[in-house]
């Protein structure tokens, strides 16, 4: 692969004018020089540095996703859909995975500064009263001084658009769903503490509760299958007519624990989640669906094309196979 050097020595340059024509830097220089140095990289089959180029531009063809897990299939889909909006204009998406840890974000942000990344993308939700918040408003701050477009797709304490579901309204229609079956004792496993969309379908779910005055139980829990398994055993004891998860993999470990202990599901107890990712269809899982690809979408297309953020868009109930009216088949 030809070099600076190899270019320079052919069109009889420095290397430093060299880079200069062939980064789009701009420092003045003749059009014959110009054309010299053009004509000798195309000879020799050069290709320009990204790297390179987004230093002396100060802007690169980087869009950064920061997501909570990067094993959670509710991350992969929006990561998927910021990649086939990014791709198609020769942008690279760039997944950082956080571990919902505020300063791994502020170590990615810091990164993708130094990258000059034409956007970032926040994938999960914020936490609240983070300690971490004031630098994160900064860093994000420090970021759109610089030319970048931040976004975020859950509720965060940060000044920039948003592209949003309503996860409050996702949590009440999924338990309104299960009180419409009958179900008049609903447990609800909790997502991490502290984190705004954990707080915002408990909310929800509590809300549906207390307007059929019906009886809610909270359970703790996070966003993984595990926790989902562990929320289960609790239950054993006193098995309630329903149980939400706060999302799909949380329900899907209910549903494992509660079928691999001899327990009939939807016969016995219904079970559903919130997000429907494709492990929630795989398993015929009730969920309430909500338009992740889309949301990645919308926020590539925010950052790239400069679309209108601070949009919330719809969610839909998608009732399968884990729920069933009560006492419909006991």
């Amino acid at each position: 692969m030809a070099s600076l050097a190899d270019i320079s020595r052919r069109a009889g340059v420095s290397i430093a004018t060299a880079s200069r024509v062939l980064n789009g830097s701009s420092h003045p220089v003749s059009e014959a020089t110009r054309g010299r140095v053009l004509a000798a990289a195309d000879e020799l089959g050069y290709r320009p540095s990204e790297l390179a180029r987004a230093l002396v531009k100060r802007t690169s063809r980087i869009v950064g996703v920061i997501v909570g897990d990067i094993v959670d299939p509710y991350f992969a889909e929006i990561a998927r859909g910021v990649e086939d909006v990014a791709a198609g204009v020769g942008h690279l998406t760039m997944v950082c995975n956080a571990d919902r840890r505020p300063a791994a974000e502020l170590a990615h942000l810091d990164v993708l500064r130094d990258y000059h990344a034409a956007g970032v993308v926040f994938a999960g939700s914020g936490y609240q009263h983070a300690a971490e918040e004031p630098a994160l408003r900064e860093a994000v701050a420090a970021l759109q001084a610089g030319g970048s477009v931040v976004v975020a797709l859950a509720a965060r304490d940060l000044e920039c658009p948003s592209v949003l579901v309503d996860n409050r309204a996702a949590a009440r229609d999924a338990a309104e769903h299960l009180l419409s079956l009958g179900h008049r004792r609903i447990a609800f496993v909790e997502g991490p503490a502290g984190l705004h969309t954990s707080a915002h379908r408990l909310e929800g779910f509590e809300a549906a509760i207390a307007a059929a005055g019906a009886e809610g139980l909270r359970l703790p829990g996070g966003f993984e299958f595990e926790a989902g398994a562990a929320a289960a055993e609790a239950l054993m004891a006193d098995l309630p007519d329903a149980v939400l998860g706060v999302n799909d993999e949380v329900a899907i470990g209910v549903l494992t624990r509660l079928r691999a202990s001899g327990i009939d599901v939807p016969g016995r107890i219904s079970v559903a989640g919130i997000d429907d990712t494709r492990p929630a269809r795989l398993v015929d899982l009730t969920s309430v669906s909500l338009p992740l690809h889309e949301l990645g979408e919308v926020a590539a297309r925010v950052v790239l094309e400069g679309a209108e953020g601070d949009v919330v868009l719809p969610h839909r109930l998608a009732a399968r196979a884990t729920t069933a009216r009560r006492g419909s088949t006991r």
